[in-house]
């Protein structure tokens, strides 16, 4: 099952992959058409000036979902295969209970269509837009444990660096 992975350390703040979410969430799919429409986006990239950082926050698509479990119309389901939690603007009441129990708080509001919105992981395309507008691959989209295997590798060969100019 692939993830949307975040890799704050390359993020630069771009706000690109915010772009894109928007775009590929309008009617027009298009950069300059999508500004009358103004689609909303689906992550939010937050700086923390503590650190001098910024960081894309987006639905981790949670095992046993908050959202899905407390949505009183339903209108939230996750996909036993893909783990993808999903939005039924038809059946969304707009009550925002959703939102409320959200742990990372990305379960927007469409204000003009009382419903709410969230990461779909883009069912269209075979990698998520914000994934594919990521300049630096601060966002990546893969399976989990061939990311970790990948990170695993890298930081073997980190130390065995390490030790062999210690020698």
């Amino acid at each position: 099952m692939k993830e949307i992975l975040v890799r704050p350390e390359r993020c630069m703040g771009c706000r690109s992959c915010e772009i894109a979410c928007a775009v590929e969430h309008s009617v027009s799919r298009d950069l300059f058409r999508a500004l009358s429409e103004m689609p909303q986006k689906r992550l939010y990239v937050e700086h923390v000036p503590e650190y001098s950082l910024a960081v894309p926050i987006l639905c981790r698509h949670c095992e046993d979902a908050p959202c899905v479990a407390v949505c009183p119309t339903g209108a939230l389901t996750q996909d036993a295969l893909t783990g993808v939690v999903r939005h039924n603007r038809d059946v969304c009441i707009g009550c925002w209970t959703c939102a409320s129990v959200c742990t990372y708080g990305v379960i927007g509001r469409d204000r003009r269509a009382r419903v709410a919105i969230k990461c779909d992981r883009c069912p269209e395309l075979d990698v998520p837009a914000c994934v594919s507008a990521c300049p630096t691959r601060a966002l990546i989209y893969g399976v989990v444990e061939d990311l970790s295997e990948a990170r695993r590798a890298a930081s073997a060969l980190k130390l065995a660096r390490g030790v062999a100019a210690s020698r």
